[in-house]
């Protein structure tokens, strides 16, 4: 078994890994590029394999950066299976369908600017996502299936967001696990990473290598602060937030503090129509719920039904949040604020003194959020410059992605230490890792590159 490392090698987005295992090529994951204009650029290079000759895909979970360049995988000749969890499954016409919406919506208006030009195509279309979606064969977690002749994988619960997994694949007497996405222990509303006792190689994610998170509770605490403070300035809050885990994070946050937060005080809005279709599909999937969530899902309020909240559909509805000015908490996409209506809110208010700025996840280089994150006073939104008078917060204790700790915790289950090539991270969170798991466990991790190849 022989893996090639083509994506997230020394970035967080892309993700993208190539196994040849037993007279077969299976890709872990296909994902979109994030970031500057130039990184997403790079989504439309041909891909460094014919795709043509991949037999299957199996998908991590659902956030863009894992899944999106599947319909232009398909678009460019693949023709195989595409293997996943059930409930990623079902979240993959919501988040790709919103990608090839943006993809069609930046094509036109590059065309429309194109002088004479070359026609310049989307990445691709909706027509395009639908001839995906009919290769996706949902899996539940635990269950052995066959990829391909000789090459099997389990699917097991990775605790990131809703059908998020680890994958086991084995082939050729040998076994590697993909970590995935981890999530944090303690992480509400889903259940904690399983752990993984064997393996010959471990292609572990590492985002936060180099740091840890603050104590959640600490950081439901300075939620709190932040809306007390808030409403003695008579400002807003925006939030900017992923469709997939944070929103309804926060939300369920919002019912278990409902009163302590005094949120009966503000309106609140999700200004996210993919983020509300995501919401029906945990409706769906409440059996992979931890005990606690299901908890908080009888009592009042329910996070999805609070009573003061109220989902924005149309333009129209996000439009009208911009002439509040005050007593609104607003929580929109993209997460990164690279897109979608959160930008727009930050145009109409980034400069009041009033408002506040929650960031609740993972800031990518050449991101608006990351400018933000860290401490830009100007900032160009739709080609106009924006001062930045907003206090910007970011609390990482709700990030999806577990930390350092929760990292070497995971990889210490491991018998033996087997070889591990950290992906998806930065070099900064990578070297840090690698240090850590040396000092720990003995072991030289691998920081693999683009074009990399390791023998399992």
């Amino acid at each position: 078994m022989r893996v090639h490392f083509h994506g997230a090698a020394g970035e967080v987005t892309g993700s993208l890994h190539e196994v040849e295992a037993n007279g077969h090529r299976i890709l872990l994951d296909c994902g979109m590029i994030q970031g500057s204009p130039e990184a997403e650029r790079r989504n439309a290079d041909p891909f460094p394999f014919d795709p043509a000759r991949i037999d299957a895909v199996v998908l991590s979970h659902a956030h863009i950066d894992h899944i999106g360049r599947v319909p232009l995988l398909v678009k460019r000749g693949f023709r195989g299976p595409i293997y996943t969890q059930a409930a990623t499954a079902d979240l993959l016409p919501v988040m790709l369908l919103d990608a090839a919406t943006l993809a069609e919506a930046d094509a036109a208006r590059a065309n429309r600017h194109r002088n004479g030009g070359p026609y310049l195509p989307p990445l691709f279309t909706r027509e395009d996502v639908h001839a995906a979606l009919a290769h996706v064969r949902p899996l539940r977690y635990h269950a052995r299936t066959q990829v391909a002749p000789g090459v099997e994988i389990v699917l097991r619960d990775a605790g990131h967001i809703l059908g998020s997994a680890i994958v086991e694949l084995w082939a050729e007497r040998r076994k590697l696990v993909f970590s995935g996405d981890l999530g944090p222990k303690g992480s509400p509303i889903l259940r904690d990473p399983t752990p993984v006792r064997e393996a010959d190689l471990v292609l572990m994610e590492s985002t936060y290598g180099d740091r840890n998170h603050r104590e959640r509770a600490a950081t439901v605490q300075e939620l709190g602060e932040v809306f007390e403070h808030a409403a003695r300035e008579h400002g807003n809050v925006l939030i900017p937030a992923f469709a997939v885990g944070r929103t309804q994070e926060i939300l369920y946050w919002f019912a278990r503090h409902w009163d302590d937060w005094g949120l009966s005080r503000w309106r609140i809005f999700l200004d996210s129509p993919m983020a509300t279709k995501v919401i029906g599909v945990y409706g769906r999937h409440e059996d992979l719920f931890d005990e606690q969530a299901r908890e908080v899902w009888r009592s009042k309020p329910h996070p999805f039904r609070l009573p003061n909240l109220r989902y924005s559909e149309t333009t129209e509805d996000s439009q009208a949040i911009n002439r509040i000015e005050s007593g609104a908490i607003v929580i929109a996409g993209s997460g990164m604020a690279n897109g979608g209506r959160i930008v727009h809110h930050l145009r109409h208010h980034l400069d009041r003194r009033s408002t506040h700025v929650v960031f609740v996840g993972y800031q990518a280089e050449g991101t608006l959020g990351r400018r933000l994150v860290d401490g830009a006073r100007w900032v160009r939104i739709h080609g106009r410059d924006v001062r930045v008078g907003a206090t910007i917060h970011t609390v990482g204790g709700l990030s999806a992605h577990t930390d350092q700790r929760g990292l070497l915790e995971w990889y210490g289950h491991f018998d033996g230490h087997p070889p591990v090539a950290l992906v998806h991270g930065e070099d900064r969170a990578r070297e840090a890792l690698a240090g850590e798991i040396n000092e720990l466990y003995g072991r030289q991790a691998v920081l693999v590159r683009p074009g990399t190849e390791l023998e399992v």
